[in-house]
């Protein structure tokens, strides 16, 4: 069985701590990750969240919330943090990154790691294993918005066992 690591979104607006989107914990994922990606590459996807040029539907009030993030994609706060830059990216509007584009770049099995836990994680890989994708998410290479948000998504997810499994990198590596 072949494994693609996809990393969710590790950008400028979840690693600032003055972000309004900022993970908790987020330089505390890195090391983490940084196993990963060694391991995993050149089978890595990065994505990115990006804001769209003019929202439809629901995300019209939801940009309305967060006129902040009504920024280009080229705009640094949506750029992946430097230590994994530049990489090519798949930038999505939408939190989850699961649809044709990334079913495209993967193998068997997805191997989730990165931001936000209990947004974009969560919807990503939800979304995989309802396309029968088996996903592993590496549990210590997710930040979440607080560690209680964090810690309830990987529960979440957890119950979608034998399609999702939560992990440790170290298990993951081993």
């Amino acid at each position: 069985m072949s494994e693609t690591l996809v990393v969710v979104d590790v950008q400028h607006i979840f690693a600032d701590p003055d972000s309004p989107w900022a993970a908790a914990r987020f330089d505390e994922i890195l090391a983490p990750l940084d196993r990963l990606v060694a391991a995993y590459e050149p089978h890595v996807v990065w994505t990115r969240f990006v804001a769209p040029a003019a929202p439809q539907g629901a995300w019209v009030d939801y940009y309305r919330q967060w006129v902040f993030a009504m920024q280009p994609p080229d705009a640094p706060a949506y750029q992946l943090i430097e230590r994994y830059a530049p990489r090519p990216t798949l930038d999505l509007t939408t939190f989850g990154k699961w649809g044709p584009e990334l079913a495209a770049l993967v193998s068997d099995t997805i191997v989730v790691a990165g931001v936000s836990t209990d947004c974009c994680v969560l919807s990503t890989v939800l979304a995989a294993a309802d396309a029968g994708m088996r996903a592993r998410v590496a549990a210590d290479a997710c930040a979440g918005a607080s560690d209680q948000t964090h810690a309830q998504a990987l529960a979440i997810m957890g119950l979608y066992a034998p399609l999702v499994e939560i992990v440790s990198t170290d298990a993951l590596l081993s």
